[in-house]
Parts: structure tokens; C-alpha cells; sequence
């Protein structure tokens, strides 16, 4: 595939939110290398991790992934020292964080770039701030949803109920990502198979693992061809 036609497809679909089915199954790590491949392309595309609680490694690695073109600040404009769910983290310091606020981040760096990723915080329905959660954001940016799973037993009920939690809409667009463990166990062969049967019409890819964004200096070519079906998935 050309460079320019793929440089087209991304610009068609402007924001993407990338979601998953908890915290610590994948989703920086799909976020960086994701960013940097789009970039690769030469693609003006930026990643952000609006709310985080109990350090900033995350927004550090999309920060890095990102080429240093926005603050750390931007890239994460809310971050709490509270390792809790960011609404619960932001009343201990005294501070409370509403969508509008989120969305007009977002939509102002937007505004300045081709292709913006938006890690969410937790999984689907982890509350973020004042009166709204993870699919609260993805719905008023009107983004697409890439959701991360991790691969391994459980992996398939763990989909289809983020996907059943998603508006029509939403899940009509959805990319799932099964994100390969470690250690695999016999499930991580068929989950994906077994996904397409029971969830006609949804786009899955199978990433396999990745061990981090900042130990790894280049990318594995299973995961970067993984990554491109991604693209091509939200293209489609």
C-alpha cells in the first residue's frame, strides 16, 4: 500500500480513543508504538492521556512516542498522586474535573494535528471525573474505539462485555486488540477465532507481545505488521 493513501485513511478518522477491559492490560504500550507508526508515515499524529492517577510514566511514554512535539503538560493535562480512579484521586487534592473540560483539551490539540490517539484511564466504564467515565469521553469527542484485551482465557466474555457496554454506534466502529501475555495459555490461539463467530462484523487483530515502550528500541515485525492491520482495520 502507498504511503499517501494510508496517510488518507488516517486523516479521515481524526480521533481515536483507546479503551480496554481494565487497567494494566495493554493500552500504553498499543498507544505508544501505535503513535510512533503513524508518525513513521509522516503523519503529524500526537497521543494523549488526559487523567492519570499515581504517576505519570504513562503520559511520559506517549510524551516520548509523540516526538516531543507537545508539553508533557498537554500530553496529560490532569495527572493526581492518589494511585486510585482519577475522580476519586482528584477529590483528595481538592480538585474535581468536568468533561467539558477534557473535551476542550482534547479538541484544541485536534485542532492542530492530523491523527490524535486518547488513552483512557482504567477500563470502559472507570469513572474519570466529576459525572463522567471513559465512554462518556469517547462519546462526546466522537471518537473510534480501539479496545485492548488481553489475550488469554476469559478474554472473549471480557470483549463483548465492553463492546455490549458501547452505544451502537460505537460499537459498530470498534477495532478490539487481543494483546498476546507473557506466558500464553491455550486459549490465546482460538480467542480470536471464537470472537468473530459470536461478534459478526467486529474488526479484531491479534498484537502480539510487546515487553514495554521503554525497554524495546524497535519494534518486533509480527507486532509491526499487527499494527498495520490495525490501521488498515480503521480504515475499512
Amino acid at each position: 500500500m502507498k504511503q499517501g493513501s494510508q496517510q488518507s485513511a488516517v486523516r479521515r478518522q481524526r480521533v481515536v480513543f483507546v479503551t480496554g477491559t481494565d487497567t494494566g492490560v495493554g493500552k500504553t504500550v498499543l498507544t505508544a508504538w501505535f503513535t510512533r507508526c503513524v508518525r513513521a508515515l509522516g503523519t503529524e499524529a500526537v497521543a494523549l492521556k488526559p487523567l492519570c492517577s499515581g504517576g505519570r510514566a504513562d503520559a511520559r511514554a506517549l510524551h516520548a512516542a509523540s516526538g516531543g512535539v507537545l508539553m508533557l503538560d498537554e500530553v496529560n493535562p490532569w495527572h493526581f498522586r492518589a494511585p486510585l480512579a482519577p475522580v476519586l484521586a482528584a477529590r483528595k487534592q481538592g480538585r474535581g474535573v468536568r468533561l467539558g473540560e477534557v473535551v476542550a483539551c482534547v479538541r484544541a490539540v485536534a485542532r492542530r494535528f492530523e491523527f490524535v490517539l486518547v488513552e483512557g484511564a482504567g477500563g470502559l466504564l472507570s469513572p474519570l471525573g466529576e459525572g463522567f467515565d471513559n465512554r462518556d469521553l469517547l462519546m462526546a469527542l466522537r471518537a473510534r474505539p480501539i479496545v485492548v484485551v488481553p489475550n488469554r482465557l476469559g478474554a472473549v466474555n471480557q470483549a463483548r462485555l465492553v463492546l455490549r457496554a458501547l452505544p451502537r454506534s460505537a460499537r459498530l466502529q470498534a477495532v478490539v486488540v487481543l494483546v498476546d501475555q507473557r506466558a500464553q495459555d491455550a486459549s490465546a490461539r482460538t480467542n480470536a477465532t471464537l470472537l468473530a463467530e459470536l461478534e459478526p462484523g467486529v474488526a479484531i487483530c491479534r498484537l502480539p507481545w510487546i515487553a514495554g515502550t521503554k525497554t524495546v528500541t524497535s519494534l518486533p515485525a509480527r507486532a509491526a505488521k499487527a499494527l498495520d492491520q490495525v490501521m488498515k482495520l480503521l480504515r475499512a
